[in-house]
């Protein structure tokens, strides 16, 4: 059974959200809040697999709620999903670097909501290469400085070829078939490679490849 958590300050979107996941067999919404103070608060009390939480919100917003559940190494189990009204925006970059698994455009499709939640209770990213494309765009646009030697000297040849992989948006299955491995052996490298760079989930890695500098679009 998947436990979602719904953070949100407009009750309807909640109700509405809540209906859509407890029709489903294998997922139990579990609580949900109105602010994101409280928010943290049940995620400590609950520990869902998902917490689906609005970014923008009174008292605390998605941003810090997520950094706070981020930073907290008792729920390291708990995936955070950021919910946004106005699509792919600087506050969801915010939050996929405070540690966010992915984000989801309020107005998604049934299937997609709950293809959403299941993949992010598997602790898989949601970065469709369409979304990893737009979050270069962002690095093109405000290049960070690299800094590749302090943050990825601990890597292997093989962990910084998946995480150059998954930078691209590629699954494990597309990083197997480049690199001439099985999709467990890719699994493995990108997993070593998150807990060597202490990346909470792949978006994480993702963000950290164009932050480091080991992947550089090629516009900028």
């Amino acid at each position: 059974m998947i436990r979602v958590l719904l953070v949100d300050d407009q009750p309807l979107m909640r109700s509405g959200f809540r209906a859509l996941l407890e029709f489903e067999d294998d997922i139990e919404v579990v609580a949900e809040a109105g602010d994101g103070a409280r928010g943290v608060e049940l995620v400590r009390e609950h520990r869902p697999d998902v917490a689906l939480i609005d970014i923008r919100m009174p008292v605390v917003d998605g941003i810090e709620a997520t950094r706070r559940i981020a930073a907290d190494p008792a729920l390291d189990g708990v995936h955070v999903v950021v919910l946004t009204n106005y699509g792919f925006d600087e506050y969801v970059l915010d939050a996929l670097r405070a540690g966010a698994a992915g984000f989801l455009v309020k107005d998604i499709e049934r299937e997609d909501l709950l293809h959403a939640v299941r993949v992010a209770a598997r602790g898989e990213a949601l970065l469709a290469p369409s979304i990893t494309r737009r979050l270069i765009a962002r690095f093109i646009a405000q290049p960070p400085a690299p800094d590749p030697g302090a943050r990825l000297g601990t890597l292997t040849g093989r962990e910084h070829e998946a995480m150059v992989l998954v930078a691209q948006g590629c699954s494990n299955e597309q990083i197997a078939e480049r690199m001439a491995i099985s999709p467990m052996t890719a699994k493995t490298h990108v997993n070593r490679a998150m807990a060597k760079l202490h990346a909470r989930d792949r978006a994480q890695l993702v963000i950290m490849a164009y932050e480091s500098g080991l992947v550089v679009p090629r516009d900028r």
